[in-house]
């Protein structure tokens, strides 16, 4: 059993949200491992959630699915079962910190290129019910240029893009967008700066990257802000608990807090005024379907 299943029952449920407002999609990416974005992630979900937002979580991590382990929760069902009909959406999902919600996907979305039509059609209405009580759906990928990672990045409004202060880091963040870009349509990108400094390391960072975009890709990038090197969000970590969380006082904290107002403030919202959970799933399944016009 889960340590934290008494404070985040199973049956708890998302408030629910005025109806025909757009869901906020965002795909929390890296050009490699270990540079801290499934931590982020989930510590960006906890942050929304205290601004009034209703959070969905996916992980989407194939090979190191481990936001459960980071939360310390226990997953029995995942995406795959839903695909199956073994179990409802609603059934596989599980509740984390201050109501934000779960779904355990890893095994499941390696299916996703090989899904039937009728399979395909069961998705994209599993995900069209929740669309009333999900104001921002958050997927976790894995990082690396993997085709999961292509088709999240597709589908969603934004490509939010963690890097650190290491060459490689800079070198496939620059690789990602550039395969993003050029061959896959995906001109624009948030980049967010992890364990630096201060704000001014962040900025640097950010000039690098800028530098390399601006002279060989015809791609926007935006600077949405930096996380601090925090050792009490190493502290969190070994606890099972989010720093928003566990720290409220923390500079990391404060950092996340940031980072979910400017979205909240100042990213754009999506065009579409309903239904968006069933537009990303459609295009999740249906790369193809990204190209087409969408009808009303």
């Amino acid at each position: 059993m889960s340590a934290v299943e008494p404070l985040y029952p199973r049956n708890a449920r998302m408030q629910p949200r005025p109806p025909h407002r757009p869901v906020r999609v965002i795909c929390v990416t890296s050009g490699k491992g270990g540079v801290g974005k499934t931590n982020i992630t989930v510590n960006l979900a906890l942050a929304l959630s205290l601004q009034h937002q209703s959070v969905l979580l996916l992980d989407a991590d194939l090979g190191l699915a481990n936001i459960d382990v980071i939360l310390g929760l226990h997953p029995h069902y995942n995406l795959s079962h839903v695909i199956s009909q073994e179990r409802t959406l609603e059934e596989i999902i599980i509740n984390g910190p201050n109501g934000i919600r779960i779904i355990p996907a890893s095994s499941g979305i390696k299916r996703m290129a090989d899904l039937t039509p009728e399979e395909n059609a069961g998705l994209v209405g599993a995900f069209s019910e929740l669309n009333d009580s999900v104001d921002v759906l958050l997927i976790d990928t894995a990082a690396g240029l993997s085709d999961s990672v292509i088709t999240f990045s597709q589908a969603s409004n934004d490509v939010l893009l963690v890097v650190c202060n290491e060459p490689a880091s800079i070198t496939d963040a620059y690789a990602m967008i550039k395969l993003l870009s050029q061959e896959h349509g995906v001109d624009h990108f948030q980049i967010l700066a992890n364990r630096v400094a201060a704000a001014q390391e962040g900025h640097e960072l950010f000039n690098k990257l800028v530098r390399v975009t601006d002279r060989f890709l015809d791609v926007t990038l935006n600077f949405c802000g930096f996380i601090p090197e925090d050792p009490q969000l190493r502290k969190a970590v070994q606890a099972q608990r989010t720093v928003v969380e566990a720290f409220p006082n923390s500079r990391s904290t404060e950092a996340f807090h940031r980072l979910a107002a400017q979205i909240l403030g100042r990213w754009p919202m999506p065009r579409s005024a309903s239904g968006y959970l069933q537009f990303f799933v459609e295009r999740m399944v249906d790369p193809s379907y990204r190209f087409k016009e969408r009808t009303a």
